[in-house]
């Protein structure tokens, strides 16, 4: 049975749109979301001059995906830590995507280099694996040499990050379809399927919206009627997508009307396309639930 987490969350500017510092319970850690445009307001925060690690988080408006780059920062001669690598990175051109950091250290600075670049490593991969964000980082950072005693230790310190910055606004290290656990709560709806004109696609109900899950056939053929979103969305994923129109990886959508048009190629309803095995229709479905 999973339990509950206690979380202490401080507005730092007494607004919701500015920093936040967030601690939680049995965690050293200590996380601050920063908006680029408050980088200056940080330049007394003394947690901020120590190592740690750090998130870029921002957009790529052209393929309309949310983007992030993963960092780390030692103490360096100067006492300057994350905050003076947030600053580079803010008068760097090729940084130009970022809107907010989420930087992490901790509450004792215990972090050193083999640390931090075992958590760089490790975020790193959680964040590629879950294939919400597109990773920035020309390449995988190296994972250092940590004992296997402190890489069962840094685990459980990145098992409580990974609730921080979820908690933060950003669930870049959260798959779109987790894995079944005792440790975690059933958010999922039942497999709903969608077989028509060569389609056979299934897809899940999520916390997050409508998942058109790996191994689904898709229509190679837009009709007239296929909306502008699901040619551009085809584009987004044509790497996702083989020659026989198989989708290589889990895809989100908003809306199961969005997910229906994605497989279909085509202006369709996602409540009367996708059904349960059985052959109720998600509106039928839906219905016998209230």
């Amino acid at each position: 049975m999973p339990r509950g987490k206690s979380l202490n969350l401080y507005l730092m500017d007494g607004s919701v749109n500015g920093r936040v510092k967030c601690t939680l319970a049995n965690w050293t850690g200590l996380a601050f979301k920063i908006p680029r445009t408050a980088l200056d307001l940080c330049r007394d925060r003394k947690e901020l001059k120590q190592t740690g690690v750090y998130f870029l988080f921002g957009k790529d408006e052209e393929h309309d995906q949310s983007v992030v780059y993963v960092g780390q920062a030692s103490v360096r001669k100067n006492g300057e830590g994350i905050l003076k690598r947030l600053q580079e990175h803010n008068g760097s051109p090729e940084k130009d995507y970022w809107t907010e950091a989420i930087a992490i250290t901790t509450s004792n600075d215990s972090l050193g280099p083999t640390e931090i670049s075992y958590l760089e490593h490790r975020f790193y991969q959680l964040a590629v694996e879950a294939k919400r964000y597109a990773v920035k980082n020309g390449v995988d950072p190296a994972q250092g040499n940590p004992s296997e005693e402190k890489q069962s230790e840094l685990e459980d310190f990145i098992d409580y990050a990974k609730i921080v910055v979820g908690i933060l606004g950003h669930k870049v290290f959260v798959p779109l379809v987790e894995p079944t656990s005792t440790d975690t709560v059933g958010t999922e709806g039942p497999v709903l399927l969608c077989v028509k004109n060569g389609v056979q696609a299934t897809a899940i109900r999520t916390s997050d919206g409508f998942v058109v899950k790996r191994g689904s056939v898709l229509s190679m053929k837009p009709t007239k009627s296929c909306p502008e979103f699901v040619l551009k969305k085809r584009e987004q994923y044509k790497n996702a997508i083989d020659e026989n129109g198989v989708l290589q990886e889990d895809v989100l959508f908003n809306t199961p009307s969005g997910a229906s048009s994605f497989v279909c190629a085509a202006s369709t309803s996602g409540y009367v396309e996708w059904k349960t095995q059985d052959g109720k229709t998600l509106k039928q479905l839906e219905k016998s639930d209230t």
